[in-house]
């Protein structure tokens, strides 16, 4: 790594205080906006890191996975239960070792998030590659379908020094190949919401600890991700509401 790079990481991890996971129940329900209400709900488990458990806003309901669910139900015309489980400064290889086997539910649609906890520990590509790939085969056993998403816009963030956003733009690009193509082997769709122009530059857009997203971050962050999840896995998700 660049030597500035590592300093600005060392500057980094002495001064930007994270916010916690914070409290309510890790669980919901969304309806549609206009039809379907009264379908059976589709039901979607997140696991991953801090972005599945809604570090950077004040309660559970103000976070990522409430606002999938929201877009989620507006797009399919259903309604989602959803829930989550994840820990801040997951990695996938904790995805892998510790939520996917531990996890009861079989859940419509699992989705996977994680990536940036890899990029930050430096984490390999081969060790991406290799986690990820085993995270899918585990999920395929415990969800009808699965997701997976990519890391956040880490490389955006205000907090960090310019050199070093740069050197974890470049690895999050390596690791957003690598996971495109790690999906096409395992036949799961893959959702890219790395370059999407989500208003990082608006302050609003940062959460409590000017290192998460906040509550419009999250908000625009899930129109991105569910604008993005193929209209082939939109229709599968479709079918038991209407059979």
């Amino acid at each position: 790594m660049n030597p500035v790079a590592l300093v600005q990481a060392w500057w980094a991890k002495q001064h930007i205080t994270l916010a916690k996971e914070p409290p309510g129940s890790r669980q919901g329900f969304c309806s549609p906006p206009d039809r379907g209400r009264d379908l059976e709900p589709l039901t979607m488990l997140v696991v991953g890191d801090s972005m599945a458990v809604g570090c950077g806003v004040e309660d559970q309901s103000q976070g990522f996975v409430p606002d999938i669910a929201a877009c989620l139900a507006a797009r399919l015309g259903r309604p989602v239960s959803w829930s989550t489980q994840g820990r801040l400064g997951a990695t996938i290889r904790r995805v892998r070792y510790r939520f996917l086997p531990a996890l009861q539910d079989h859940p419509d649609l699992l989705v996977l998030c994680a990536g940036s906890n890899d990029i930050m520990a430096n984490r390999t590509d081969e060790q991406w590659r290799d986690d990820l790939a085993a995270s899918i085969e585990l999920a395929k056993d415990k969800g009808r379908q699965v997701l997976v998403l990519s890391s956040g816009q880490l490389y955006r963030d205000p907090a960090l020094g310019r050199v070093l956003r740069a050197e974890v733009e470049r690895r999050i690009a390596r690791q957003t190949q690598t996971s495109r193509q790690v999906c096409q082997d395992a036949s799961v769709p893959f959702v890219d919401a790395t370059r999407d122009d989500v208003g990082t530059d608006r302050p609003d857009f940062w959460g409590i600890d000017h290192f998460h997203p906040g509550v419009q971050g999250y908000q625009r962050m899930a129109a991105c991700v569910v604008d993005h999840i193929p209209q082939d896995l939109i229709n599968q998700l479709s079918v038991s509401a209407h059979s």
